[in-house]
């Protein structure tokens, strides 16, 4: 077995990779999951090297120290109570930097862990930041970490006009590419000058089992955001976050979020049945059981749910097959064929976006809602739209690959 040594642990083990870091004021962007191989957090890590001036650390949606539970709640500034520092809030008051937030530091550090979805807004607060790093003639630093989902590539790719801040680019759903890689990619399409560096993992193998992606027998996994407590989520997300979209339970309020789906009227039997009629080829790559759940929160709180959870672990697994966004976009049409007047879609401002349906904000277009709800459309239809996205997904961030993986 290949040992794996993430950016983090590179930077902190190695005085001469961190030596143009001497002598300037350092920032970090951060969450919960920002931590070493022994599990310290990367700020304690960063602030305990003498030669590092911290002068300041950013947190993303659901805070530096994961301080907010539910999704879509803000948090605020603060001062760091250890090491008197300022930590900026990027999702309160403001999305993008203020002048005095970029005034802090000299070189941004990036500690993120994503788990491969467009819609993770991580990767857009990534490219704030380096859009912001480019106005101020700033340093940035990305120190990778791997893709949980590994490398394969699936779904609609948002189209112009639908950007957001679930939406910061051009890219299917499901994308394939570690945060490191993706700065490289905004760079380039962006035309930022600002030359990202990025410090690359040691030993990450993209497509390796059993983690395909995450290295289940080396690292622990510590949640990114609240409701990403497994790999069973990241693998799944890609799907069943358009479940936030509409008003069919997502397992927000379970100790499973994300890996679940139901509602209190639902036939789930006859849905599976149709399911498999429509599309058998999408269902492949997980085993689906029927199950009960009651969430406690959000959707349907404190009501029985019929529900469905995907099982994505050991035998159930097959990477190369698993399909989350056609998954879950099958059972949508299932409802629709079962219940033409069930009311699937929500309403609401989905991430600060007004007047757009959140399941189209999610998907970058209305495309997969008109499927849904175009009587006359077969999963064929859908699949025409969607191979064309990959194929053209796939070659555009060739170039930005830092790691040896076959395609997926």
């Amino acid at each position: 077995m290949q040992t794996i040594e993430l950016g983090i642990d590179r930077l902190i083990n190695s005085p001469q990779l961190r030596e143009p870091l001497v002598g300037k004021r350092v920032a970090l962007l951060g969450h919960p999951a920002s931590v070493t191989a022994d599990l310290t957090h990367s700020l304690d890590a960063l602030a305990a090297l003498p030669e590092l001036q911290l002068s300041a650390a950013f947190g993303p949606q659901h805070g530096l120290r994961g301080d907010k539970q539910d999704n879509m709640i803000e948090s605020q500034d603060y001062i760091d109570p250890i090491y008197g520092i300022p930590v900026f809030s990027l999702y309160g008051e403001v999305r993008r930097p203020t002048p005095a937030m970029m005034a802090s530091f000299d070189v941004l550090l990036v500690d993120l862990q994503d788990v491969g979805c467009r819609i993770y807004t991580y990767i857009t607060t990534l490219r704030y930041m380096m859009e912001a790093v480019a106005q101020y003639d700033k340093e940035i630093w990305i120190l990778d970490r791997p893709n949980p989902a590994g490398r394969p590539v699936e779904g609609l790719a948002l189209r112009p006009g639908w950007e957001s801040f679930v939406g910061a680019a051009a890219m299917p759903m499901r994308h394939g590419l570690t945060l490191g890689e993706m700065a490289l990619y905004f760079e380039q399409q962006l035309g930022l000058n600002i030359d990202p560096q990025v410090v690359v993992m040691q030993g990450w193998q993209p497509e390796a089992a059993p983690g395909y992606g995450w290295p289940l027998a080396q690292r622990s996994w510590v949640n990114p955001s609240p409701n990403a407590p497994t790999i069973a989520m990241a693998r799944c997300f890609s799907g069943t976050v358009m479940l936030e979209g509409t008003t069919l339970s997502e397992g927000r309020g379970t100790t499973r979020p994300l890996e679940l789906w139901g509602a209190p009227d639902l036939d789930v039997p006859g849905l599976l049945k149709t399911m498999r009629t429509l599309a058998p080829d999408w269902l492949r790559g997980c085993c689906l059981r029927a199950c009960w759940f009651e969430p406690t929160f959000q959707k349907h709180a404190g009501q029985l749910c019929a529900g469905v959870q995907l099982h994505v672990e050991h035998a159930h697994y097959q990477h190369a097959t698993f399909r989350p966004w056609h998954l879950i976009a099958l059972l949508f049409k299932a409802v629709r064929m079962l219940r033409s007047d069930y009311e699937i879609w929500r309403d609401f401002p989905y991430e600060y976006e007004q007047g757009k349906l959140p399941i189209d904000v999610i998907n970058g277009s209305p495309l997969l809602r008109e499927w849904v709800d175009d009587s006359a459309a077969h999963p064929g239809d859908l699949l025409t739209l969607t191979a064309l996205d990959e194929v053209n997904w796939r070659d555009e961030r060739a170039a930005y690959l830092l790691y040896d993986s076959p395609e997926g």
